[in-house]
């Protein structure tokens, strides 16, 4: 994967993890409604976050090896 390919990525990646956190929020700001989808929704909501760091880290890693 070249360093722009990774950032197309990370941009849309970014762009899910936005939209994964502001339903996680509206989840928490209505509980109790909905509290058993809460833990599947933190669950992806972390897996999102984990792979865009990991993402981060490669492109970093890739830009300082220029």
């Amino acid at each position: 994967m070249t360093i722009e390919e990774l950032k197309t990525t990370i941009k849309k990646l970014n762009s899910k993890a936005g939209q994964m956190k502001m339903d996680l929020h509206d989840l928490a700001e209505g509980l109790p409604t909905d509290y058993e989808k809460l833990m599947d929704v933190a669950a992806q909501t972390y897996e999102i976050y984990c792979k865009l760091n990991e993402l981060k880290q490669q492109l970093k890693q890739m830009e300082s090896a220029k």
